[in-house]
């Protein structure tokens, strides 16, 4: 399975007094590049994370933001404390004696008076394990994302891999007969030029042209190049920095075909191969 660099997942898991949200989103990157966007009382957990997604990511610009969102609690789950509640009224007549004028205290002021409903602070360390659990789960769907990704980046390279290899199939056969066409041609001007009397200079001109002009190499590389090209997409994998070192090839190969063409057949041959490779690498570069 190959898998793109470009991926979103975002979860949520209900936890003491709230709930956890992770979210992980991605962008190509030449190596694997994390950032953290955490709450502060989760920064604990942001070396195990860590870990986690080296262990499971090979390269991409990866943005983590993890988030506590508290809530209150439910109606029927909340218990007053009485011996607040006591203390509160007696020391609400205290005041109104030594104040008449002092209004009293209301239901929402003692509802909103701190700890009336005991204690509500959260163990935040107790949630590492549920963190973790929710990074898993994230990953889960943040890896299906990026294999879906993937798997359409590799159908269109393999598409134009096979239209390669018709161009390199329809133009080989025809080299020969061009090549010895121009030949002819070469073998008259320089007859024209040098005269029938030197006919071995002529010959000694003509094989070191067609010498420079047999494509014949950069063909057999192009479908040896093609062939690495099909045999990584099958195997899959983390495979972007392959491929893109194979692109380079293919258009080192590419240019050579058209610098020794000496027929119009190979130049357009050329033009159509490095057209197809440029579109290949762009896609490439999100490949993880």
């Amino acid at each position: 399975m190959i898998f793109s660099m470009t991926g979103y997942a975002v979860k949520t898991r209900d936890v003491e007094r709230g709930t956890l949200q992770l979210e992980l989103k991605s962008v190509n990157s030449r190596f694997l590049d994390l950032h953290f966007r955490t709450a502060d009382e989760l920064r604990f957990v942001e070396i195990p994370l860590r870990e986690l997604f080296v262990s499971r990511l090979a390269r991409g610009k990866v943005e983590c933001r993890l988030a506590y969102n508290g809530t209150a609690g439910r109606v029927d789950q909340m218990v007053l404390r009485g011996d607040l509640v006591a203390t509160l009224a007696n020391l609400d007549r205290q005041v109104r004696t030594a104040l008449p004028d002092a209004p009293p205290l209301g239901v929402n002021d003692i509802l909103r008076w701190p700890g009336i409903f005991g204690d509500q602070t959260v163990d935040f360390p107790a949630m590492a394990p549920a963190v973790l659990e929710l990074a898993e789960a994230v990953l889960g769907d943040f890896a299906a994302t990026r294999a879906r990704e993937g798997a359409k980046l590799a159908t269109m390279i393999a598409d134009r891999v096979a239209r390669m290899r018709e161009i390199v199939a329809s133009v080989g056969p025809r080299i020969p007969e061009a090549q010895a066409l121009f030949t002819d041609k070469l073998r008259q001007r320089l007859q024209e030029a040098l005269g029938n009397s030197s006919e071995e200079r002529i010959l000694q001109e003509v094989a070191v042209f067609a010498t420079r002009i047999d494509v014949a190499e950069e063909l057999s590389r192009l479908v040896a190049h093609l062939d690495e090209v099909d045999r990584i997409l099958k195997e899959g994998g983390a495979c972007g920095k392959r491929l893109d070192f194979l692109m380079q090839e293919l258009n080192r190969e590419a240019n050579t075909l058209g610098s020794k063409s000496a027929v119009t057949e190979v130049s357009q041959a050329s033009m159509e191969l490095k057209l197809l490779i440029e579109q290949m690498r762009e896609q490439i570069q999100n490949l993880e």
